[in-house]
Formats: structure tokens, C-alpha cells, sequence
């Protein structure tokens, strides 16, 4: 145990506190009036009551379970002590009469971007590859690691080449319902502000994600195409040949582009969770709460996702729906949701890992109550379909789900820049094309991935820094990660594959 022994609980109504310390706390300590019946690891609950079998068991004043047997105050409540309650019915779901008045407005905060022509600003400076089939990802990645060898160094201004990979493009019912959602997904990606617009496509030729079918003539039609199955390709150098010097033009106007001062309004954040555990919506997703205000005062945009870390809780996000559209279109995307999950046999129970649970989160009822902080309290202003883009500022609901790799995809797709991700266990994620800042919700992690995290929002707890602080804190080192300045993951090298969201059949 560090430091005097502490429990925190949210909500005056709340039966269950939850353990700060690092190390947990031993049997026989005193704490809020209590004397702990048995040892409690960090981030676990204690019963602030005695609780009788089948009470229910609040946490964020919100019931997350009820109790299976009897549980005396000062007793470690495992998660096998609770039962699930059913989730919210979305038939009995209504708009709000009047939508929540927006926060006052916030001004004179700037970071330093590359404007596109489309009026989006990149907070990078990319080159991206992508390719309308699987069947070319070896290619593209052979092609990739010359562009950078060979040719990059020329051109100093640009920051990267990347490969826009995925497992995707042939062998799918391509007309199957569903089969939209990839499709749009990887066509907004290759226009993800951070990309400029300049993507370079790759083709084999014979595949049913055709480049017209993915880069419609209504939206420009392909971009700069090297198609391998091409007769004039004689032999694999010649595919490669074509490749570079496409991506040789392609890095000569990215290399004239210079950063300029642009207002936080033209921030898209992205906001995600990951690796959560019971402190997670203590320090970490409150504290990113507090900037997404902050950057929605300021006229930006704030992405927040995951329909199941969510959906107990879709009666909160409904009365802060900025409109009846915004409601319907809320409960639309939790509806068509459950629908996928029954149709796979599941339920969105099975979103809880082991590490969430190892980390105090019983079930996903509690996860929900503390994903849902990290949105803070604007108005939700729109919702945003999987694999669509963002068409407005504001707080905005982007429909994904929770899978870490899927939702990052997503909300590249949707056009973010910065992506924020909060984690109490920790993971490595990272991104090739947008920067991930890492916050943790313990001092512990943070301090033991020292070269890994961003920021510690455990300093909540272990250094007593308020919430508010915390969170402008983070705002400002979003703005500073949009001007340039490498995250620990971009220090690294650190980034995962893009997972796209496919609810559609494979053939």
C-alpha cells in the first residue's frame, strides 16, 4: 500500500467505493468509516454497506448488477457477486424536450497544421498507398520500404509513406447488405485530412473492389492508379518501378507544404479506450471528458465510439442529443447494433475481457458507466455511421465497434487528425497515420511504461491534481501533438494494421 488508504466513490448513492491504492489494501484496514473484512486489490470494490442477495449494487449512481448473495460492508465485491441487469429498452427511449445548452464558447487557442484543399488540416504530412484488394498488400509493402530507403530522404518536409493495408477487396459479396460499410470505410480513409488528399492507389486488376467502385466518379473518381495486372508491367521490378515514381511525384507537391497557424477549430479528436479498468472512469476518461470540452467550446470536433461501452447507457446520450434527429439517429445505430450482435449468437456481455475484469470491471455495465465520461458534457451535436465521415463540428457519436483496431479505423475514416486513447492496464497501440496520445489512469502504469505513455492522469489520485487541471493539460498537448510534436508511440515506431468493420458475408 502507498499512502493513506483510500476508497473512492462517485456518487453519494454509490453501495460500492473502489480501491485507489497501488498494491490494493491489506484485511483489517480503516477506511471511510470502514474496516476492510479482507485484502482488496487496486481498482476493486468495496461494499460501503451490507447489501442482502439480490440488492442492487450502484456505482456512477447507476445500477451495475445485482448481488448474488450477501455481502457484508467492508467485503471485497468480486464480479462474481453480481448479476447483469438487462440493458436499457430503446422503444421506451425519447428525444429530450429542449437540447442541452451548448458549453460557453473558447477562444484563442491555435496549433499549427497543413491545410488542405478540401478545407480539412492535417496535423501530418503523409503519403499514403493504398489498395483496392489483399492480393497487392505484399506488393504495396515491398514498394512501401523503397519509397522510404530510396526516395524519402529527398523530400524533408514530408513526414512518412505509409501502406493503407487491410484483408479486404475480393472473395466478399460485394453487393451483400453490409458490404458498404469496408467500401466507404477505406475510401474515406485514403481522404483522411492527415493523407492531403494526394493517396496513391494500388490495383491487381481482376478484383471485385474495383478502383471505380471504391473512388466513384462523383467523388473525383480513382486517384493516381497503378494497376499490376497492367500488360505493360514485364516482371515484378516493373511493378514497383511504376509505384515509385507515381509516389516520387506524389512526394514532390507533399513536399511543399508547410505548417500554418490554424484555429482548434480544426481539430478532429478522436477519442478511445482501451485496456480499461476501474480507475479508468476514475482519472483517465474524465480527464479526456474535460478536453473534448474544451475543443467543442473552441469550435472543434470530438469523436466518440464504441456502441456497446455505450449502449447501457444510451438513455444519458439521448438526453443530450442536440436535436430529435440526433436522438433517433442514436437509438437507429444501438438498435441495428443489437440486431448484429443476436445475429452472431452474442450480446454485448461478451465486450468485457479478462483484463477489465482483472482490472475491477465486473461487467460491461459498470465498463459503460465509465467509457461514456470520457465524452464529456456537450451537447451530442450528430451521430456518424461506420465508415462514414464526419460532415459537421461538435461533439459527434461515430457508430463502431469497441474492437481497439476497428474503432481507430473508423474514426480515421470519419476524418480525425489526433486520436487520444486512455488505458488502465496499457497497451502499445498506435497508428501510422494519425498520432495516438496515451493517457493512464494509474501513476503505476504510467511509471512503469515510462517510454510508452503520454500522459498520467493518475496524478488524479497519487499526486491529487484536479480533474479540470488534468484535462487542460491534455488539451494543450493535443494542440502540441497537432503542431508536430511526436507522441511516445511515433518516438517508437509503434503502429497496428487497419482493422476494417465488416458485417458483410465472405464468399
Amino acid at each position: 500500500m502507498t499512502g493513506p488508504p483510500r476508497l473512492i466513490q462517485i456518487d453519494p448513492c454509490d453501495t460500492v467505493g473502489v480501491v485507489a491504492n497501488d498494491g490494493g489494501l491489506p484485511a483489517g484496514t480503516a477506511v471511510n468509516g470502514l474496516t476492510l473484512i479482507e485484502e482488496v486489490p487496486q481498482a476493486h470494490k468495496v461494499a460501503l454497506k451490507d447489501m442482502r442477495a439480490s440488492d442492487p449494487v450502484y456505482r456512477y449512481g447507476a445500477i451495475i448488477g445485482r448481488t448474488r448473495r450477501a455481502i457484508p460492508a467492508g467485503s471485497w465485491v468480486r464480479n462474481a457477486d453480481l448479476s447483469m441487469p438487462a440493458p436499457p429498452n430503446l422503444s421506451d427511449m425519447r428525444p429530450p424536450d429542449a437540447p442541452p445548452p451548448p458549453l460557453p464558447p473558447l477562444q484563442g487557442y491555435h496549433f499549427q497544421g497543413y491545410r488542405n484543399r478540401d478545407g480539412t488540416v492535417g496535423t501530418r504530412n503523409i503519403l499514403a498507398i493504398t489498395n483496392t484488394v489483399q492480393c497487392v498488400s505484399g506488393v504495396v509493402g515491398h514498394a512501401v520500404d523503397r519509397i522510404r530507403r530510396e526516395i524519402l530522404p529527398a523530400f524533408p518536409n514530408v513526414d512518412d509513406v505509409v501502406a493503407l493495408d487491410h484483408s479486404y477487396g475480393c472473395g466478399v459479396a460485394i453487393e451483400a447488405s453490409g458490404a458498404e460499410v469496408p467500401i466507404r470505410t477505406l475510401r474515406n480513409i485514403a481522404r483522411n485530412p492527415n493523407l492531403a488528399g494526394a493517396t496513391l492507389a494500388v490495383s491487381l486488376g481482376c478484383e471485385k473492389l474495383q478502383p471505380s467502385r471504391l473512388f466513384p466518379e462523383e467523388m473525383g473518381g480513382p486517384p493516381s492508379l497503378v494497376t499490376l495486372q497492367d500488360e505493360s508491367h514485364t516482371g515484378f521490378e516493373a511493378m514497383i518501378t511504376a509505384i515509385l515514381e507515381t509516389a516520387r511525384h506524389h512526394l514532390a507537391a507533399l513536399d511543399t507544404r508547410r505548417r500554418e497557424t490554424c484555429p482548434a477549430a480544426d481539430l478532429v479528436v478522436g477519442l478511445q479506450c482501451g485496456g480499461s479498468d476501474a480507475l479508468s472512469g476514475i482519472t483517465a476518461n474524465p480527464v479526456l471528458g474535460v478536453a473534448a470540452d474544451r475543443i467543442v467550446a473552441a469550435g472543434g470536433t470530438v469523436l466518440f465510439s464504441e456502441i456497446t461501452e455505450v449502449r447501457d447507457g444510451v438513455d444519458q446520450l439521448v438526453a443530450r442529443a442536440a436535436s430529435a434527429e440526433v436522438a433517433d439517429a442514436l437509438i437507429h445505430e444501438m438498435g441495428w447494433y443489437d440486431a448484429y450482435l443476436a445475429a452472431g449468437g452474442a450480446d454485448r456481455s461478451a465486450n468485457t475481457t479478462p483484463g477489465n475484469k482483472a482490472g475491477g470491471l465486473s461487467n460491461i455495465v459498470e465498463k459503460a458507466m465509465g467509457s461514456i465520461i470520457k465524452s464529456g458534457r456537450s451537447p451530442i451535436a450528430g451521430v456518424v455511421p461506420p465508415g462514414a465521415r464526419a460532415a459537421q463540428n461538435g461533439l459527434l457519436f461515430n457508430a463502431t465497434p469497441a474492437s481497439d483496431f476497428i474503432c481507430g479505423t473508423l474514426q480515421m475514416a470519419a476524418g480525425m487528425n489526433v486520436h487520444v486513447f486512455s488505458t488502465g492496464r496499457g497497451t502499445p497501440y498506435g497508428l501510422a497515420e494519425v498520432p495516438v496520445i496515451k493517457v493512464a489512469s494509474r501513476t503505476d502504469l504510467a511509471r512503469r511504461w515510462h517510454d510508452l505513455i503520454d500522459l498520467d492522469a493518475g496524478r488524479v489520485i497519487s499526486a491529487e491534481v484536479s480533474v479540470e487541471q488534468m484535462g487542460q493539460t491534455l488539451f494543450e498537448q493535443i494542440l502540441a501533438t497537432a503542431s508536430g510534436a511526436p507522441t511516445a508511440a511515433e518516438r517508437l515506431g509503434l503502429t497496428n494494421q487497419l482493422a476494417l468493420f465488416n458485417p458483410g458475408p465472405v464468399t
